[in-house]
């Protein structure tokens, strides 16, 4: 584990995640995010955009793809509702030997690296949480330990942004804290042929015509203003190819396809609602005529 000293006091990094979220279409989006972070002149500051939609729609993926085209490390951090500020900054914990050690958190870390911090769903935190990081945002970028006792500045390198759900069981911001988080970068349901190139991404391992019946349930769905996602998709597909490899029967093309048609309706009451699978239509072209085991 990687140690700095900062005003006599030895902090502990937390390493860089490394996880394998891929970004499939909607360039545009990529561009918004990396044009935020962007610094034009020696007074110039990166701005600090918060990424809006629905859960699911990609937020986090597109957060972390940005950061690693920059080719900066990624450190990502779950908020919640329980979060405290000395979550945000720097975390006591006693180490072997019984003396104190100072853990910095993601966010810290990525400051004192020069890498991108993704806060993830941000305002489930409270405004207390949210007051600790607001000299990170302005024109002093650093932030203070309390536990600490230190001031801890930002590399001119590091990058900030959050992601933010539009659901009822989130704070509403403080406005010297949405002024902060500027812009807003709306993620919106992909179109067709994206979310299609989506589930590819995600399913190698599925048949076409698997993916195309996962695509027409996804846009019927978005037609009828469900708040389904591709995530949910790809979890519902997941668990029925998963049932039909379980199920260790060695069926012809007919069978299989019937087959998927009942486990992808199964799947999606359970993992979303029960009238989930009055959006998947009965039939689903498997594409193969032979027998498959």
């Amino acid at each position: 584990m990687e140690k700095v000293v900062i005003e006599g006091v030895e902090l502990h990094l937390t390493q860089p995640d490394d996880v394998p979220m891929v970004w499939v279409g909607q360039d545009e989006l990529v561009t918004q995010v990396l044009a935020a972070w962007l610094v034009i002149g020696d007074d110039d500051l990166p701005l600090h955009p918060r990424l809006v939609g629905k859960p699911g729609v990609g937020k986090t993926t597109l957060a972390y793809h940005a950061g690693r085209k920059l080719g900066k490390p990624v450190y990502l951090y779950q908020a919640t509702m329980d979060t405290r500020p000395e979550d945000l900054i720097v975390t006591p914990v006693i180490s072997e030997a019984g003396k104190i050690k100072y853990m910095a958190s993601p966010i810290v870390s990525a400051m004192i690296k020069g890498g991108v911090a993704v806060i993830d769903e941000g305002n489930r935190m409270s405004e207390k949480s949210w007051a600790s990081l607001a000299p990170l945002m302005d024109s002093r970028r650093y932030v203070e330990s309390v536990v600490a006792g230190i001031k801890i500045k930002a590399h001119p390198e590091f990058r900030l942004c959050t992601t933010m759900n539009d659901d009822a069981s989130t704070f509403e911001l403080p406005d010297y804290i949405h002024s902060r988080l500027q812009p807003q970068i709306f993620i919106d349901f992909p179109e067709r042929d994206e979310e299609l190139l989506i589930l590819r991404a995600n399913l190698p391992f599925a048949e076409e015509g698997v993916l195309q019946y996962v695509v027409d349930f996804l846009q019927a769905a978005h037609e009828m203003d469900e708040r389904y996602s591709v995530r949910d998709g790809i979890n519902i597909a997941r668990y029925a190819l998963k049932r039909l490899v379980e199920s260790g029967e060695r069926l012809t093309s007919q069978e299989r396809t019937e087959r998927v048609v009942q486990y992808m309706k199964e799947a999606a009451t359970m993992i979303l609602d029960p009238n989930a699978a009055r959006y998947f239509k009965d039939t689903v072209d498997s594409g193969d005529d032979e027998e498959q085991d």
